[in-house]
């Protein structure tokens, strides 16, 4: 069998088997051909039209043996891909995870990579947290995207925060990245120019009903109350003390958004437009958020 050949076999068995996506894939080929060219020790962006060398590339009973038992395990386990090759990647980036963190796939990356932030930020940006910073992704690639600036990344996670180290020392990011254990912000201190937050938000009947592969995430991160607003609430009522007057605060809500507004009516958020959309992730300035969280 070819390498393609492979892959189209192993996303056949995936599709036959329904597991669940949405861990840095959408669907079978996808998750399979991650699956494949990780086992192979080949490169993840490969093509793969049947045209490259790559996806003719002749693999051996060995190699194919080898790729049987992974995408089995994937089937039987129902943990994410991700969690199975120990990597997940955001923007082109490499990151260490495992089930001590919830897999990195948080919309906020897109904005940090493609300078949607940037509008609201200016030459007196110095500092920026990563609020729930999970593996520590969204801190490396905001470290990356704004080089002159410290990063304060806090997670109520132990465990988490010591996936997020593995990922600050890969990206030999020590000197610029503080990590820090912090019950909300609870323990952060500021002023900040920018908060990031990817929190927990999913309310509960959508927890009940989460599939495999996402429930073999830490609950922690993801379940986010009756209506997915428990976290949230007490982020924006406390957020204001901990940012500099001209500060913004970015939050990912994934689906929640009509929760959101009905938790927030008084609120004026801007939405961001990301590959998911218009209503996964918003912004707030600290004057709207003293005006509609804290009015006179």
């Amino acid at each position: 069998m070819t390498v393609l050949e492979l892959i189209e076999a192993g996303a056949r068995d995936l599709d036959a088997a329904a597991v669940a996506y949405g861990h840095g894939t959408r669907n079978a080929f996808d998750e399979a051909a991650w699956l494949v060219l990780w086992q192979l020790g080949l490169p993840l962006d490969s093509a793969l039209d049947g045209t490259d060398s790559i996806a003719n590339q002749p693999t051996s009973a060995a190699q194919q043996a080898q790729v049987t038992s992974l995408l089995a395990e994937r089937i039987k386990s129902r943990k994410p891909a991700a969690y199975l090759t120990r990597e997940a990647w955001l923007q082109g980036i490499a990151f260490y995870v495992d089930e001590r963190a919830i897999v990195p796939r948080s919309l906020i990356a897109e904005l940090l990579a493609g300078g949607a932030i940037d509008p609201w930020l200016s030459s007196a940006t110095h500092a920026v947290l990563d609020l729930c910073t999970g593996n520590g992704s969204l801190a490396v690639l905001a470290a990356l995207a704004y080089p002159d600036v410290r990063i304060d990344a806090c997670d109520i996670s132990t465990d988490a925060l010591a996936v997020a180290r593995i990922n600050v020392d890969k990206h030999t990011l020590q000197e610029r990245v503080h990590l820090f254990e912090s019950d909300g912000l609870g323990s952060a201190h500021g002023p900040y120019d920018l908060i990031l937050c990817n929190p927990p938000y999913v309310n509960a009947q959508s927890m009940a009903a989460l599939p495999p592969e996402y429930q073999a995430e830490p609950a922690l991160a993801l379940a986010g109350g009756s209506d997915g607003m428990d976290f949230i609430r007490r982020l924006l009522q406390d957020a204001p003390q901990h940012m500099s007057e001209q500060a913004v605060l970015v939050l990912e809500v994934g689906n929640e958004r009509e929760h959101f507004e009905t938790a927030f009516a008084q609120l004026q958020a801007i939405w961001l437009e990301t590959s998911a959309g218009e209503d996964q992730v918003l912004l707030l300035t600290r004057e709207a958020l003293v005006s509609g969280v804290h009015p006179a």
